[in-house]
């Protein structure tokens, strides 16, 4: 073989096997396995280079797609446009890459894994500057549109003025500036609607939307002033505002003020409408420009006002300011004129401007409402301007002298009384579509009284000066004598226990509250209601705190005083008026807590809490908390108190009048009983008789418990009575049944005789009196027992697991262990024959 021959067979030589990757050794080792598979080995070959041609034919047509798509955006940017040639060199390194062997085809999978997602990072980007950029010129195309249409409404308007034209010439403006007019707020909507979409789609372009909302406010800033000046150019030449004189009729009634608004007719009429509809539709996109920023910033939406609307009150209040100012002595005039101006043109307004509002498509507004509401803007602005001040620096100099107040409580009674007359115009509108709460709701914000929000050191003067009113005519009502006479319709008082005490103490009658809390609760509840018009619930709670709440906590040291001086008068209750009195003061207190826990129950008063804990707390607590807590507490407390004193006094009666009787308690004992000639009374209740020791005892308390029932309110005489049932229970257990006495046969029926003397002083208040003496009803069972029970008991009772079960099968509950074992000791005392 020769040596070129050598040489050519040494090029064509396969590579040694440790040069292959992993693949082409696995490839070769599944068509190559045997020496038999080599006849195929040229089929192989065949077949690997159809696969590489097919390879090169789609990464042919992959490079021409993506020509392509370079292609249709590469005039937009220089930047793309280098990118898409480096990433078609990278591809042609991609196919030289690619040998027969498939060499190199780790710097393959490094190109398609990092060198691609960066590719597409980069195609994102570039589409991302292509939307910016695109959008961007958008908003330049219609901003600009909007800046030629302003600058052409400008020179229309100039050339109107400088060529003087008639009144004529200036209600009919030309249709091509009203043209432009209207074509500059269709631009300025169009272009509110795409900076919409940016703001939602895309926050990040917030610089973008700066430079817009810039430049539309700048646009604003020239086109809003021009179209309200050409509008109040059209009001005047309509007449507006009328003259405020009228003319007396025959029957001596005023005829009302003339309204232009009704008096337009043709192309009068079309002229306002024009501009009344421009200055709405301006509104409109003011109005959702403004909305949208709130959004943005996290704000509160406040009560807007319409233009339009404004434009009529504004000239026809510069004229009504020059009466009111003659009229700052006399405010009454002020408020009727106001009432009267607004009132007369109120119809005129809702027939021609409602269905302007409805074209212009303010969905959210009501010329009725919006007139109303604008005039009580410009009295409240008069107000704060012109005669509130002078009052509230009279107030702080003279210190609250008669007249000031005098003065300040005439306006304060003008201003609510023509608050409730001019939301009764709107009333007259919406009250078919909504209910009496949501109507209060909508309408709280037209009152006057919105200037107390904005000034809250008038509203303390204000709660200052309706809390001294309050006081002074407290203090009069105080120096009556039937102040404290109590209010009983019920005739002597007594009830039926079965009836319901909810039901039972409903009004003053039932509770048997003095006049006196009954006028209490009229001027709490009058000074609340003079502060339910505020919008503010911060505000009310304010008002309310400082006046009403003063009030009540002042009454209830009026209460506290009242029963200390009857105190110090007498060193018990012995006399009936002391009695009486104070229990009037218990009635008082438990009327007036009833009803003030009965007014936090109100949805105002819910709202008003809510808000106060909220400001106070920064959160409500899991428990019920009512408007008036600590108040009712108080007089709580002052009940729970007095209660305790009579009852205290009640116990001590009783110890006092019944202590030879529990001196004498041995001679329950047989030994004594045989001998004891003590006279007694018979009880109609048994054969034996009542101890006479004990009969004036329970005569008194009877006495007692009738008045105390007389003249006390239910709830607080159920609690009296239960206390004083109670107590004596412990006492006699006490005194008599855990003293070591032995009773006899004959001593226990004595004994149970006194028991059932008293449970008949407390029938009347109960079906079973006997279940409010649990420690004497189980004493008296235990000592009523015969020898044979009270050793089978104490049998059971030896079994130390079982021993309340036991004593609860024989009807004991209240008793323990150690007493029972003690009443059964002095039960065994007696003799084995009972005595009859």
């Amino acid at each position: 073989m020769d040596a070129p021959d050598a040489d050519a067979d040494d090029a064509f030589l396969p590579p040694r096997a440790a040069e292959l990757s992993p693949q082409h050794v696995a490839f070769l080792d599944a068509h190559l396995a045997s020496r038999g598979d080599l006849p195929g080995a040229a089929g192989l070959a065949a077949e690997l280079d159809r696969r590489c041609t097919d390879l090169d034919g789609d990464l042919a047509a992959v490079r021409g797609r993506i020509a392509r798509l370079a292609v249709s955006w590469i005039y937009r940017s220089l930047g793309a446009k280098s990118l898409i040639q480096r990433s078609l060199a990278k591809l042609e390194n991609l196919s030289a890459c690619t040998s027969q062997y498939g060499v190199r085809s780790h710097g393959s999978g490094r190109t398609f894994g990092e060198e691609l997602p960066r590719l597409a990072k980069e195609v994102q980007r570039i589409a991302n500057i292509r939307e910016y950029v695109g959008t961007a010129l958008q908003l330049e195309v219609l901003v600009g549109d909007l800046e030629d249409s302003v600058i052409f409404v400008n020179q229309q308007a100039r050339n109107v003025l400088s060529k003087k034209n008639s009144a004529s010439s200036v209600l009919m403006e030309t249709g091509q500036s009203r043209e432009k007019l209207l074509q500059a707020i269709k631009t300025m909507n169009d272009i509110e609607d795409l900076v919409i979409d940016i703001s939602k789609s895309r926050p990040q372009w917030c610089h973008l939307l700066k430079s817009v909302d810039s430049r539309v406010d700048k646009t604003l800033a020239v086109l809003r002033p021009k179209v309200i000046a050409d509008h109040r150019s059209l009001l005047a030449s309509l007449g507006w505002p009328p003259k405020l004189l009228t003319t007396a009729m025959g029957d001596g009634e005023v005829s009302s003020i003339p309204n232009p608004l009704l008096l337009m007719q043709g192309e009068k009429r079309e002229s306002y409408a024009h501009s009344f509809l421009s200055l709405c539709v301006l509104q409109h996109l003011q109005t959702r420009r403004e909305e949208r920023k709130q959004k943005l910033l996290g704000l509160n939406e406040n009560r807007s006002r319409l233009w339009a609307i404004d434009e009529l009150v504004s000239p026809i209040g510069a004229r009504m300011e020059y009466h009111f100012t003659k009229w700052i002595h006399q405010p009454e005039l002020i408020f009727a004129l106001a009432f009267k101006v607004t009132r007369d043109f109120l119809v005129g307004v809702e027939e021609v401007l409602q269905p302007l509002i409805d074209k212009a498509r303010l969905v959210a507004f009501s010329a009725r409402e919006a007139w109303v509401f604008s005039m009580v803007q410009m009295l409240s602005g008069f107000l704060v301007k012109k005669v509130l001040p002078p009052l509230a620096e009279s107030y702080k100099e003279k210190g609250g002298k008669s007249e000031v107040s005098t003065s300040w409580l005439n306006i304060m009674d003008l201003i609510i009384a023509f608050d409730s007359r001019m939301q009764s115009l709107i009333q007259s509108e919406t009250c078919l579509y909504v209910g009496s709460d949501m109507l209060q709701y909508l309408t709280r914000g037209i009152s006057v009284l919105n200037i107390f929000c904005e000034k809250p050191e008038w509203l303390k003067i204000w709660a200052k000066i309706e809390f001294k009113d309050a006081w002074k005519k407290f203090k009069d009502e105080l120096r009556d004598e039937r102040a404290w006479v109590q209010s009983s319709k019920r005739g002597n008082g007594f009830y039926h226990e079965t009836e319901s005490v909810d039901h039972l103490l409903a009004t003053q009658d039932d509770y048997k509250a003095p006049l006196i809390a009954d006028f209490v609760l009229k001027v709490v509840w009058a000074m609340i209601e003079r502060c339910q018009k505020f919008p503010s619930i911060f505000s009310r709670v304010q008002f309310v705190r400082l006046a009403a709440g003063k009030f009540i906590w002042c009454f209830l040291k009026v209460l506290i005083s009242h029963c200390r001086i009857e105190e110090m008068q007498s060193a018990n209750f012995d006399d009936n008026d002391v009695i009486m009195r104070v229990c009037g003061s218990i009635n008082a207190a438990r009327y007036v807590e009833y009803k003030l826990l009965e007014w936090s129950d109100d949805v105002n008063f819910l709202d008003m809490n809510f808000f106060e804990d909220m400001e106070r707390h920064g959160n409500v607590g899991t428990g019920y908390n009512c408007f008036f807590g600590e108040e009712t507490k108080s007089l709580a407390e002052l009940e729970t108190n007095w209660l305790l004193e009579i009852i205290a006094f009640l116990l001590q009666q009783f110890e006092m009048l019944s202590w030879d009787y529990v001196e004498n308690r041995h001679s329950f004992g047989f030994e004594q009983l045989e001998q004891d000639n003590t006279p007694s009374i018979v009880s109609s209740e048994t054969d034996c008789v009542v101890s006479a020791d004990l009969v004036i005892a329970l005569d008194a308390l009877r006495s007692q418990l009738t008045n105390m029932r007389r003249i006390l309110n239910p709830k607080d005489f159920m609690d009296l009575w239960r206390n004083v049932a109670d107590g004596l229970d412990h006492f006699l257990f006490r005194s008599i049944l855990m003293s070591d006495v032995c009773f006899s046969a004959k001593g226990i029926g004595r004994f149970t005789a006194d028991m059932r003397a008293l449970y008949l002083v407390f029938q009347p208040f109960c079906a079973r009196p006997e279940a409010f003496f649990p420690c004497v009803r189980d004493s008296l069972r235990l000592l009523n027992m015969n020898k044979e029970e009270i050793k089978h008991l104490q049998v059971a009772l030896s079994n130390n697991e079982k021993q309340l079960e036991c004593l609860h099968v024989c009807g004991i509950s209240h008793l323990s262990v150690e007493q029972v074992h003690e009443l059964l000791r002095l039960g065994m005392c007696r003799p084995k024959t009972r005595l009859r």
